[in-house]
């Protein structure tokens, strides 16, 4: 079927897809822009996945100091200088910060929480719910596993920004591998706080 011009500039403007990209999907989806939108999505997951195992190399590091008591540096990587430069890329970097200054992960990911601190995580469900069967048992267990990891690593939290769609730091950043076309990659941060780690004297 055929689309106006005016339905792709539409979507083009709120996806930032190609002209023709956005044609397609509105094709696709008979003119529905919601459908449109789906069509585009799950094409950009489908393109980010896999360019996931590229080298991303360049990027930037990014900085945010809140109310002079907490600062936060995060290095966020790309495959080119081009698109480190570009708005998007910085946008996402800011944001990035941002959300560590609030939410304070003390990992990146749930593969950077030590073994040790697993099993003890483990060890204190268990003991919550230890009159019930074991297949019971396990599937509790896992489920508060899965609410720790998305409360203690930073890319399974949701974005602060954006609490209500429920979007996680990881799918903000395959966003934006999806529209900018490069593999992106958070490698590591830093979170800094007035006075973090030393005993404070009564007066």
């Amino acid at each position: 079927m055929s689309v106006s011009a005016d339905k792709v500039r539409e979507l083009r403007e709120t996806t930032g897809a190609g002209m023709m990209d956005c044609k397609k999907a509105l094709q696709e989806a008979e003119g529905n822009m919601e459908k449109a939108l789906e069509v585009l999505r799950q094409r950009g997951l489908a393109a980010a996945q896999k360019k996931s195992t590229r080298s991303a190399s360049e990027g930037i590091i990014g900085s945010y100091i809140h109310m002079d008591k907490i600062g936060v540096m995060a290095e966020v990587n790309c495959e080119t200088d081009f698109v480190a430069r570009t708005e998007d890329f910085r946008e996402l970097v800011k944001d990035i910060c941002m959300h560590i200054a609030a939410a304070n992960p003390p990992y990146l990911n749930r593969e950077d929480v030590p073994p040790q601190v697993v099993e003890k995580e483990k060890e204190i469900y268990r003991s919550q719910v230890e009159n019930k069967p074991p297949q019971v048992v396990d599937k509790i267990v896992e489920g508060k596993l899965e609410k720790f990891y998305s409360e203690m690593c930073l890319l399974e939290q949701v974005f602060i920004k954006d609490p209500e769609q429920k979007l996680k730091i990881k799918d903000l950043v395959t966003q934006k591998i999806a529209k900018l076309g490069e593999n992106i990659l958070i490698r590591r941060f830093v979170r800094f706080q007035i006075g973090e780690g030393i005993d404070k004297q009564e007066k």
